[in-house]
């Protein structure tokens, strides 16, 4: 304290300038904006991202197909949706419905010579799942290998099944003492192995 004093240093002086100083006040909270939704062939799409890649978010829509629409619209795929007008989204809708006759090339096609009609078409949203899923139980009524995998839960297209697709609780290489207890036949004793003898 009093070293303090002779070099003219006064403690309890910062004390009082920070009683006088205003207090902070706590931060404001940003209320979040909402998303703008633009619906596009009955699915919402965020508003805030480029064409191309909101359009990826319909079923059946991948890169190539995205990047096709946006060179047939004509419309630049780098914009965001929501700043396209009702006319720009009823164009989108109306060549994803019909891709080909719109100029679509087609190899980008999600469904070429379709069994049933044999024509080349692309497939979206509900329409994507039933057709997949009708096409899984014609493999599987053909008992066909693919039906068969389909059917056991297995992968379908060759991948191995040692570290990946285990169910729940299997185990590979390594037996249990319980599994071990219980294949044994009832009144057959754990054979005990010979010890060997330690040299001396």
């Amino acid at each position: 304290m009093a070293r303090d004093k002779v070099r003219g240093i006064d403690k309890n002086k910062g004390k009082e300038q920070e009683k006088d100083k205003p207090k902070k006040e706590p931060p404001k909270r940003v209320e979040k904006v909402a998303r703008q939704l633009v619906r596009v062939l009955n699915t919402d799409l965020d508003g805030d991202k480029s064409l191309l890649r909101a359009l990826r978010g319909i079923k059946g829509i991948g890169f190539a197909m995205g990047k096709a629409i946006c060179n047939v619209s004509g419309l630049d795929p780098k914009l965001k949706l929501s700043s396209f007008g009702e006319g720009d989204i009823q164009k989108l809708e109306q060549i994803i419905r019909d891709p080909i006759k719109s100029g679509v090339p087609v190899f980008v096609v999600n469904r070429r010579f379709d069994l049933e009609t044999g024509k080349d078409v692309h497939l979206t949203g509900q329409d994507f799942d039933v057709a997949m899923k009708f096409d899984v139980q014609r493999e599987i009524d053909a008992k066909s290998y693919r039906g068969w995998r389909h059917m056991l839960g297995q992968p379908v297209r060759g991948q191995e099944t040692r570290s990946h697709f285990r169910q729940k609780g299997r185990v590979v290489g390594v037996m249990r003492k319980a599994i071990k207890l219980q294949m044994q036949k009832p009144g057959e004793e754990k054979k005990e192995e010979p010890k060997k003898e330690e040299k001396k």
